[in-house]
C-alpha cells in the first residue's frame, strides 16, 4: 500500500502536542555549520544540497526502522525526531526576517498557515494548533502542525500545494531558498514512502499467541487515535452549539426589533397627526418666504442696474482708448510718408553721387561702398515700416474683435433683462398660486413647497448669471489691459523709428564729409590695422593706401594698381583693390 510518509499506526495527539516536547532543544544536527544561512548564492546552493542529503538519509532510516519494528512509532523515537529536525531546517532555509516592535521574527509557521487557504482539509489542523493553550510560540505551533499533518498522512500533499503556489511563498522565502527551487519538489517525492500494512490487517485467528502483546499495543494506539478524532468531533459539536446560540440570540433580537417597529408605527401615526397640524404653520411660512423672495429680487434688480452702469462707463473708456489709438495710427502714417520722402531724397542723392564718381575716380570706390551700406539701411527701414504697417493692421483687427465682444456683452445684458422680466412674471404666478393654496389647505401644501423650490432654483440661476456677467466683465478688463500693453509696444516702436531717423541723419553727415574728399591719416593717428585690426609693431609696419588714405599692415595692402593721380602702380588695400577691379570690369563691358 502506497501512502504519504507516516507511521505504521498514527501518533497520539497528546504526545505530538506536548509543549515540553515541542519546545525542547533540537538534536545535534542543528549545530552543523551547513545549516547556518549564508549571503552568497554559492553557499545557498551548498546548503540546499546538504539538506537534500540529510533528508534522504533521515527518510531512509525512518522507513527502515518502521519496517524493522513492525508497529507504530512513538514520538520519542530517535529517527522520527531526526526527521522532524531536518524537515524543520528545510522549511527554515531562506526564510525572510520580519521586523516588528518586539524584534526580528523568523518562523516557518507563516508559510504553513497558507495551506489552510489553499486546502480546506487542513483547516482542522490549523484550528487545533491555535486552540492548544500550551503552545505560545510560532515555532511550537509549526512543530505541532507537522506532527498533525503526518498523522493525517497528508504532509506530502500539503507541501506539494505550497510548492505549486510559489508566488505566495515569495512573501516568506528568498529566491534561492530550498522551497523556491527544484529541491523542494524532490523532498515532496521523498516523503512518499512504501510501508507494508498487511501485518496489521490480518484476522485475529491468524495471529500467533506470541504476538498477542504487540496486537494489544496496536489496538491501544488505534484507540488513542479514535479518542483524538472524537475530541475533534466534540470541538466541532461545540462550535455548532455556539452557532445555534448565536442564531437564538439573533432571533430574540429580531423579535425585539419587531416590537420596536410596532411601537414606531404607532409613533408615526401620532407624528402624522402632528404633521397635519403643522400644515397651517407651513402655509404661513410659505407666505413669508414669498415676501422674502420679492425683497431679494428687488435687491438683485438694484445690483443689476449698478453693474449695467459700470459696464456703460467701461464701454465709454474703451471708446476713448480707441479714439486715442486712431490718433496714434494717423501719426504713424504721417511718419511713414516722411520716410518715403526721405527715401526719394536718398535716391536723388545716389544719382548725384553717381555723376560725381565719373569726375572723381579717387573717391568713387569709398562712395560706392558707403552707398551700398545706405541702401542696406534703407531696406532695413523699409522692412521695419512694413512690419509697423502689419502691426497696425493687427491692432485694427483686435479693435474690431473687441467691438464685437462689446456688442455680445450688450446682447447678454438684454437677455438678462428679459430673464428678469420672466422671473417677475414667474413671481406673480407664484403669488396667484399662493392665493389658490390658501383656499385649498390640505391638498396643495406639497404643491406650494414645489413652487417654492422652483423659485429658489430661479434665484440661484439668476445668481449664476450675475456671476457669469462678472466674469465677462473681468475678461473685458483683461482685454483692455492687453490693449494698453500693445499701445506701449507701439510707443516703443515709435521710439525705435526716431532712433533710425537719427541714424539716417548721421549717415547723411558722414556722406557729406566723404563728398568733401578723403583725408590722409597721419602715422601717429593709427595704432591698429584698418582691416584686420591687429596692432602695429616693429615686425608689422604701417602702409598707406594711396586710394582711400587709411593705414594698413603689409598683408592687408600688398596689392598694387595704377591710379589716375599716380603714373606708376602704387600700394592699395584689399577692399580698394577689389572695388577698383570691379569698376574696371564694368567700364570695359
Amino acid at each position: 500500500m502506497q501512502c504519504v510518509l507516516t507511521l505504521s499506526k498514527p501518533l497520539v495527539l497528546c504526545r505530538a502536542t506536548d509543549p515540553s516536547h515541542l519546545h525542547a532543544p533540537l538534536s545535534p544536527l542543528t549545530n552543523l555549520s551547513l545549516l547556518v544561512p549564508a549571503a552568497s548564492k554559492g553557499q545557498m546552493m551548498e546548503e540546499r544540497a546538504n539538506l537534500m542529503h540529510m533528508m534522504k538519509l533521515s527518510v531512509k532510516v525512518l522507513l527502515q526502522s518502521a519496517l524493522s519494528l513492525g508497529r507504530s512509532l512513538d514520538a520519542d523515537h530517535a529517527p522520527l525526531q531526526q526527521f522532524f529536525v531536518v524537515m524543520e531546517h528545510c522549511l527554515k532555509h531562506g526564510l525572510k526576517v520580519k521586523k516588528s516592535f518586539i524584534g526580528q521574527n523568523k518562523s516557518f509557521f507563516g508559510p504553513l498557515e497558507l495551506v489552510e487557504k489553499l486546502c480546506p482539509e487542513a483547516s482542522d489542523i490549523a484550528t487545533s494548533v491555535r486552540n492548544l493553550p500550551e503552545l505560545k510560540t510560532a515555532v511550537g505551533r509549526g512543530r505541532a502542525w507537522l506532527y498533525l499533518a503526518l498523522m493525517q498522512k497528508k504532509l506530502a500533499d500539503y507541501l506539494k500545494v505550497l510548492i505549486d503556489n510559489k508566488h505566495l511563498l515569495s512573501e516568506f522565502y528568498e529566491p534561492e531558498a530550498l522551497m523556491m527551487e527544484e529541491e523542494g519538489m524532490v523532498i515532496v517525492g521523498l516523503l512518499v514512502g512504501v510501508i507494508d500494512f498487511s501485518l496489521y490487517l490480518k484476522d485475529v485467528q491468524d495471529l500467533d499467541s506470541g504476538r498477542e502483546h504487540e496486537r494489544i499495543t496496536d489496538v491501544l494506539d488505534q484507540k488513542n487515535y479514535v479518542e483524538e478524532l472524537n475530541r475533534h468531533l466534540s470541538c466541532t459539536v461545540g462550535d455548532l452549539q455556539t452557532k445555534i446560540d448565536g442564531l437564538e440570540k439573533t432571533n430574540s433580537k429580531l423579535q425585539e426589533e419587531l416590537s420596536a417597529a410596532t411601537d414606531r408605527i404607532s409613533s408615526l401615526q401620532e407624528e402624522q397627526q402632528q404633521l397635519r397640524e403643522q400644515n397651517e404653520l407651513i402655509r404661513e411660512r410659505s407666505e413669508k418666504s414669498v415676501e422674502i423672495t420679492k425683497q431679494d429680487t428687488r435687491v438683485e434688480l438694484e445690483t443689476y442696474k449698478q453693474t449695467r452702469q459700470g459696464l456703460d462707463e467701461m464701454y465709454s473708456d474703451v471708446w476713448k482708448q480707441l479714439k486715442e489709438e486712431k490718433k496714434v495710427r494717423l501719426e504713424l502714417e504721417k511718419e511713414l510718408e516722411l520716410q518715403i520722402g526721405m527715401k526719394t531724397e536718398m535716391e536723388i542723392a545716389m544719382k548725384l553721387l553717381e555723376k560725381d564718381t565719373h569726375e572723381k575716380q579717387d573717391t568713387l570706390v569709398a562712395l560706392r561702398q558707403q552707398l551700398e551700406e545706405v541702401k542696406a539701411i534703407n531696406l532695413q527701414m523699409f522692412h521695419k515700416v512694413q512690419n509697423a504697417e502689419n502691426s497696425l493692421q493687427q491692432k485694427n483687427e483686435a479693435i474690431a474683435s473687441f467691438e464685437g465682444k462689446t456688442n455680445q456683452a450688450m446682447a447678454s445684458m438684454k437677455q438678462m433683462e428679459e430673464r428678469l422680466q420672466q422671473a417677475e412674471r414667474a413671481r406673480q404666478g407664484a403669488e396667484d398660486r399662493s392665493h389658490k393654496v390658501q383656499q385649498e389647505l390640505n391638498g396643495r401644501v406639497s404643491a406650494l413647497q414645489l413652487q417654492l423650490s422652483q423659485l429658489h432654483d430661479q434665484c440661484s440661476g439668476l445668481e449664476k448669471e450675475l456671476k457669469s456677467e462678472k466674469e465677462q466683465r473681468q475678461a473685458l478688463q483683461r482685454e483692455l489691459q492687453r490693449e494698453r500693453d500693445t499701445t506701449c509696444l507701439l510707443q516703443t516702436e515709435l521710439q525705435q523709428v526716431e532712433g533710425l531717423k537719427k541714424e539716417l541723419r548721421e549717415l547723411q553727415d558722414e556722406k557729406a564729409e566723404l563728398q568733401k574728399g578723403h583725408t590722409w591719416l597721419k602715422d601717429d593717428e593709427a595704432t591698429h590695422c584698418k582691416q584686420c585690426e591687429k596692432e602695429f609693431s616693429i615686425s608689422r609696419r604701417k602702409h598707406h593706401c594711396r586710394n582711400c588714405g587709411h593705414i594698413f599692415c603689409n598683408t592687408c595692402s600688398s596689392n598694387e594698381l595704377a591710379l589716375p593721380s599716380y603714373p606708376k602702380p602704387v600700394r592699395v588695400c584689399d577692399s580698394c583693390h577689389t572695388l577698383l577691379l570691379q569698376r574696371c570690369s564694368s567700364t570695359a563691358s
